[in-house]
């Protein structure tokens, strides 16, 4: 090519290795999502179907309006408002932690939290499927990593019971992005305890639909306001906004402030995202049954793929996992629920093990009988031309 010296063409690489991911089925787009295109949302993240509620979009203009579109800095210069404050107490409050801090993501919160309160003389333990922020988290900590099999508190246990170094954190998943199965909070926290160590809980795929009132995993749990758990979460799931937040004892937040540098060095969340953030929270206040409408959606999802003879998982949160193998197959199903006017989120490896392609269904509050009857067909339709159906 033109220009190139000692005629090595340095994309050459990034050529080859599309063309490998191509053949594999595992090659991604973006595609620009209309504003109205007729399909049921069965991909997103918007559990409980706020995205486009005029309350929350009141709530964000308001704030445009009162504070500007931008927060103009870091937060520890300019970016920090009144707003950010009440909803640094707001979520606090909501899920009975001490104090909160708000980043402008929630993958910049786990790495706030992770590489803030690990280092040389810390052990990480975390679950072998938890989030990529999380293991990005793990990589940047400068601690030992001990990897344990998903959902393994025993495994967790040995591994702070062996550890040579003086502290240590368990972190893991609330609920996990995929399989939308719970981790084993109760036993983990005991063992953190025992061996103390701080207890990270991912909250993402909780807040919002797990626990009463969707106040998430670590309160139903009974560990609400355990001063060596630390809660992380985003806000751009079932509150419907955009940013996330660390959560937990005052020393942990002081600690975040000083030294966090995902917090430090990065631009505050917009006010608009803050407002819309503070308006979620209180519809959750005033319609506490939201949640629950939830995962009874996520059930009745779960019933149909059983019944349709698909692999799939008992939901503890809004995610229902159809596993269905090779990348191709879990392309081909997604193609079958558009036409069937649903739109799903399609799972290929590395997000997924391999032979684990799946399709991830998301519940959402506010889903009607006519979508789930058109789901029931999709899935019928799926299990018979994929040859994936477990029914003799």
């Amino acid at each position: 090519m033109p220009g190139m010296t000692a005629g090595r063409d340095p994309l050459a690489r990034l050529r080859d290795a599309a063309e490998r991911r191509a053949a594999a089925g595992l090659r991604r787009s973006l595609r620009p999502r209309p504003r109205l295109d007729g399909l049921t949302d069965l991909a997103s993240n918007d559990y409980l179907g706020l995205a486009g509620d005029p309350r929350l979009v009141e709530g964000a203009v308001a704030a445009a309006r009162e504070w500007g579109t931008g927060s103009t800095g870091s937060r520890l210069v300019t970016g920090t408002t009144e707003l950010h404050a009440e909803l640094d107490r707001r979520l606090a409050a909501f899920t009975g932690s001490a104090a909160g801090l708000v980043f402008s993501s929630g993958f910049l919160a786990n790495l706030g939290a992770v590489t803030a309160l690990a280092g040389p003389d810390t052990l990480v333990v975390s679950d072998q499927v938890n989030h990529a922020s999380i293991v990005d988290a793990c990589r940047l900590s400068r601690s030992r990593v001990v990897i344990v099999p998903h959902r393994d508190a025993a495994a967790a246990e040995r591994a702070l019971a062996e550890r040579e170094e003086d502290h240590a954190l368990v972190v893991t998943d609330a609920v996990f992005s995929v399989d939308g199965d719970l981790a084993p909070l109760g036993t983990l926290h005991a063992a953190a305890r025992a061996h103390g160590a701080l207890l990270v809980v991912d909250e993402a795929h909780a807040l919002g639909v797990v626990g009463d009132e969707g106040r998430g995993a670590a309160h139903a749990a009974g560990l609400a306001g355990e001063p060596d758990v630390v809660l992380t979460l985003t806000l751009s799931k079932s509150l419907a906004s955009q940013g996330g937040a660390v959560l937990g004892a005052p020393e942990v937040i002081d600690a975040l402030v000083d030294t966090g540098r995902s917090f430090i060095f990065d631009t505050g969340l917009n006010p608009p995202a803050v407002g819309a953030a503070l308006a979620a929270l209180d519809v959750l206040g005033s319609d506490p049954g939201l949640p629950g409408r939830a995962r009874e959606r996520a059930q009745a999802i779960s019933n149909l793929a059983a019944g349709s003879g698909l692999e799939t998982a008992r939901p503890a949160a809004a995610v229902v996992p159809v596993f269905l193998g090779e990348p191709q197959a879990a392309v081909r199903a997604a193609g079958i629920c558009a036409e069937h006017g649903l739109r799903v989120g399609c799972f290929r490896p590395p997000s997924v093990p391999k032979g684990r392609a799946c399709l991830r269904l998301t519940a959402r509050a506010t889903l009607d009988e006519s979508d789930l009857t058109r789901l029931r067909a999709a899935l019928a339709e799926i299990a018979s031309s994929t040859g994936r159906s477990l029914h003799p």
